[in-house]
């Protein structure tokens, strides 16, 4: 008898193992994607594109002023410190202040314009 109650041990514990053993392997296949997420997550989080140079946007931004047939860039001067934007100088009208600012905005990168850009007329206009 000891042998046939063995026998049932094993088959009770057998199909338990079958029955329990499938929530069971799914409980841990889903635990791994988990952890196979978050791995890629912070892959993700650790490639994402650099901040681009100030003297870079500095470049791409009076590029973006010279292409801008609405702006007269000849007397704009730019500056950029953090990724921020400043014009300084003077355009022949007021529209082409805030032209040269969308044309600053425009370029990749660029966090924020401080505009400071005025309108003189000629060569002898005040500022």
């Amino acid at each position: 008898m000891g042998s046939r109650l063995g026998g049932q041990v094993v088959c009770v514990t057998l199909a338990f193992a079958i029955a329990g053993g499938v929530p069971r392997a799914s409980a841990q296949t889903s635990v791994s994607p988990a952890v196979d997420t978050s791995a890629q997550t912070a892959a993700v989080a650790t490639s994402a594109p650099r901040r681009r140079s100030d003297a870079m946007l500095a470049g791409d931004v009076r590029r973006a002023l010279v292409r801008n047939p609405g702006v007269n860039s000849m007397n704009i001067h730019v500056q950029v410190r953090g990724g921020i934007v400043t014009l300084t100088g003077w355009v022949p009208q007021r529209s082409q202040i805030e032209r040269a600012s969308i044309a600053a905005r425009s370029v990749r990168g660029v966090r924020a314009v401080s505009n400071r850009l005025t309108v003189r007329t000629g060569h002898g206009g005040g500022r």
